[in-house]
């Protein structure tokens, strides 16, 4: 009998396809503190290699350069006092001086005491910028950046929106840091600068530093555009 050959049937099994993502995303809020929708945050800002040594690079270079260096002592030559020789040289006992402005003496002079220096550093301008995008990208994936609504926000003349704002979040006792597009909402501004653990900044003039060290991030939507405009004129 002639052998009848099975055809073996094959299933073609499709991968879904995944999605493309459009981009990174932050949850936005109302000056209630009640979820409105999110907001887009640029890749090329938000989600860029994170470099620890050029963060603590940058850092240091921002603290030495709060520093005054204007601390200053006077030497036993700029101090005032007498000159003369105070006792004897001999046939005293005690050990020989010239002058009461030595340093061994009270109200003497100073050795090796502070002088005024620049304690400045520098960065370059690629190093700042690669700085400041990798510490905003860390926020963003430790989820500490979140948008608020401008709508309504010039009419804002009390600490206590604000403050009920941040209570509504649970962020009355933690460190706050609000990201404006500018300082021009003087009424938004004068309502939050005296509220305790909370700081303001305009996009502009944001720095490592205050990203890092600033606790929870709120962007209001249109700082983000600024600080875009900033950095790719």
């Amino acid at each position: 009998m002639p052998t009848i050959k099975k055809q073996s049937e094959t299933k073609k099994t499709t991968k879904p396809v995944a999605k493309k993502s459009t981009g990174l995303s932050a949850p936005v809020y109302n000056i209630e503190g009640k979820e409105k929708g999110t907001m887009n945050l640029p890749k090329e800002i938000f989600a860029v290699e994170v470099k620890p040594a050029l963060l603590a690079q940058a850092v240091r270079v921002y603290l030495a350069n709060q520093r005054q260096g204007t601390a200053k002592t006077k030497t036993r030559g700029e101090v005032t006092g007498s000159t003369r020789k105070i006792y004897r040289q001999k046939g005293t006992g005690r050990a020989r001086h010239g002058a009461i402005k030595a340093p061994i003496f009270v109200g003497g002079g100073i050795a090796h005491g502070p002088r005024p220096r620049d304690y400045s550093l520098t960065l370059t301008k690629n190093q700042r910028q690669k700085a400041i995008f990798g510490a905003l990208s860390a926020r963003a994936k430790e989820k500490e950046i979140i948008g608020l609504d401008e709508a309504g926000l010039d009419k804002i003349s009390k600490t206590k929106s604000v403050y009920l704002f941040l209570k509504n979040l649970t962020l009355d006792d933690k460190k706050t840091t609000f990201v404006l597009p500018n300082f021009a909402n003087k009424n938004f501004v004068r309502s939050a600068r005296n509220i305790k653990n909370l700081n303001l900044v305009d996009a502009a003039s944001l720095n490592t530093y205050q990203v890092l060290n600033g606790g929870r991030l709120i962007f209001l939507e249109s700082a983000v555009t600024k600080l875009k405009e900033h950095f790719f004129k």
